[in-house]
């Protein structure tokens, strides 16, 4: 692969690279652009939109389903435990049947801090995930259901998804370290091109270096403080990272995560910083394994609207490729 784009002396067209998949999310008060903004994201060629947790997910497939006409989307995630599975099976079966079958389903337990602050008395999680699923397709007469789509982070729920579902999604995932997750995958998951290997990228473009990377920074403070992410990143080499945010956690003292985040760590996480880096990082995570990168746009200067104007810029004059 290509490091990226390159400029073609006869046409002025840059080569074909892969174009990523994008993240989305209906901000209240702009909802309506966010359809416009959906529009011209099929239109630009990208390999998919992927409707974030933030927000209702669900309600925003229903719209692009009218208002997209080939690029495939779908959900990344929905939390399982907000909806009665009946619910979520004549949603996701009504969407499917709208968008001429360009609707991947993709479904998470969320994490026990979220779940806790919702009110939500959670189970385990692999056998909470296993009973929805089974419940899902046992629901009667709601037509054909789409791929089912799991959240995985951790070995044992990427090893579900290959025996339950038609993908594996994962939110933050380091680089390095996703082959050995893939490796939980049975073989001939991972050797079938129509099982579908997404992650949640974020991602600055700044010719800023620093300040794309405080945004990055900001972004996964949050993630921090769940558990379940400190036990993958450890997982995946970043002990001594996250002991030390552990103990900052202990003693109350959050202001100091972003401090802790090391460039190391960041980079492996996150693309960020002038266009040529991270075009480079994404062609990485391709070359890492990767089927469907799914960008997060922000921006270190603006807000959603300005984060898609720098990524379309990223892109502009691109010729894209199927990921």
């Amino acid at each position: 692969m290509t490091a990226g784009p390159v400029e073609n002396e006869t046409s002025g067209m840059k080569s074909p690279i892969a174009l990523p998949a994008v993240a989305l999310a209906a901000v209240p008060g702009r909802r309506r652009a966010t359809l416009d903004l959906a529009r011209e994201i099929e239109r630009r060629g990208f390999a998919g939109i992927y409707c974030a947790s933030f927000g209702d997910a669900m309600g925003l497939s229903h719209s692009l389903a009218h208002v997209t006409e080939r690029i495939p989307f779908g959900t990344s995630i929905v939390n399982i435990y907000m909806r009665q599975v009946a619910d979520y099976a004549w949603s996701a079966a009504m969407i499917h049947e709208l968008s001429g079958g360009r609707f991947r389903f993709g479904i998470g337990v969320s994490h026990e801090p979220m779940n806790r602050r919702l009110g939500i008395e959670a189970g385990k999680p692999l056998s909470d995930m296993r009973e929805f699923v089974g419940k899902l397709r046992g629901v009667p007469r709601v037509g054909e259901l789409p791929p089912v789509v799991l959240a995985g982070l951790r070995k044992k729920m990427v090893a579900l998804s290959g025996e339950l579902g038609e993908g594996l999604v994962f939110a933050n995932a380091s680089r390095s370290h996703l082959a050995d997750s893939l490796s939980a995958l049975p073989e001939a998951r991972r050797e079938d091109p129509s099982f579908f290997i997404g992650n949640m990228i974020p991602t600055c473009i700044s010719e800023d270096l620093e300040a794309a990377a405080a945004v990055n920074r900001k972004t996964l403070t949050m993630y921090l403080g769940l558990p379940n992410y400190r036990n993958y990143w450890k997982e995946a080499g970043y002990v001594e990272e996250m002991e030390a945010v552990e103990a900052a956690l202990e003693a109350g003292e959050r202001e100091r995560l972003p401090g802790l985040m090391t460039d190391r760590w960041l980079s492996d996480c996150t693309l960020y910083g002038p266009p040529e880096r991270v075009l480079e990082g994404l062609e990485a995570w391709l070359d890492a394994g990767l089927r469907v990168p799914i960008l997060v746009p922000s921006s270190a200067v603006g807000n959603q609207m300005k984060a898609f104007e720098e990524f379309f810029a990223l892109f502009e004059g691109v010729v894209g490729k199927p990921v």
